[in-house]
């Protein structure tokens, strides 16, 4: 069975992170994994087990992202691909991105291609799906379970806080929601075995692709950190008196009555 990984590289929300002239401020940011990707990567590791055949990770990025990759590697992928984008000139977002992507699977013989839901750093959630429709396969997202039968596929997603069931068939792009499993810890005898596992990187000439044909769609406008939180105000008096200066406040400070 061959399957692929869409990974991206990300910074990490739990450090601090610091913004100038609406751009992240790279230098002193740690980066890793996008947490979603590694739900995606671990049932791709699962499926693999089960039913045979590998794993490949893919990631658009630049040389820096070989960090994740090797990551990837040593928690269970058997081969790693950079889509290197160091030397394109024109800006990227998501649909560029979809477009390196389809070109590099457009020759590929693919089973199931899994996603994370979302990625962390933006939230959009557009780069799998958009790939799944380039390529003309079956595509569900948000998934909690998966369960391959030859190829036919039983899937369980989430929709709101409910559960949809749904059945589909190979070939398939599916994004994975937390819930889904339990990503595993780079062990050492796999950090070992990564830095032995192919990383392959590709550049636009590769995949046949101009970087007029990458030009984003999209114009990022700025970036922002949302505004601290004040600090929260302690009523005093009677209670009718607090009511009444509650109405006041909701009113003529904070505007939402």
């Amino acid at each position: 069975m061959n399957i692929f990984v869409i990974m991206k590289r990300t910074f990490d929300t739990e450090e601090k992170i610091v913004i100038e002239n609406g751009k992240i401020d790279e230098e002193d940011a740690e980066f890793i994994i996008n947490p979603y990707d590694e739900y995606a990567l671990e049932e791709a590791v699962v499926l693999r087990d089960e039913h045979g055949g590998e794993v490949t990770v893919v990631t658009v990025g630049e040389e820096e992202a070989e960090k994740e990759l090797r990551t990837a590697l040593a928690m269970g992928a058997d081969k790693a691909v950079l889509i290197d984008m160091e030397d394109v000139d024109e800006e990227i977002d998501h649909y560029s991105i979809s477009e390196a992507l389809t070109a590099y699977f457009q020759d590929k013989e693919v089973d199931i291609i899994l996603a994370g839901n979302v990625a962390v750093d933006d939230g959009a959630g557009q780069v799998g799906p958009r790939v799944a429709e380039k390529l003309g396969i079956n595509q569900v997202t948000t998934i909690t379970n998966i369960n391959l039968q030859d190829r036919n596929v039983k899937i369980e997603r989430d929709v709101e806080g409910d559960v949809e069931y749904v059945e589909t068939s190979l070939p398939l792009l599916v994004t994975c929601q937390q819930g889904l499993n339990e990503p595993r810890y780079p062990s050492l005898p796999g950090i070992m075995k990564a830095k032995k596992k192919p990383l392959e990187t590709l550049d636009l000439d590769d995949l046949d692709l101009e970087e007029e044909e990458m030009k984003a769609k999209t114009n990022t406008a700025d970036r922002f950190l949302p505004p601290e939180k004040q600090a929260g105000k302690v009523l005093q008096g009677e209670t009718k008196d607090q009511v009444l200066e509650l109405v006041d406040l909701l009113r003529n400070e904070a505007k939402v009555i």
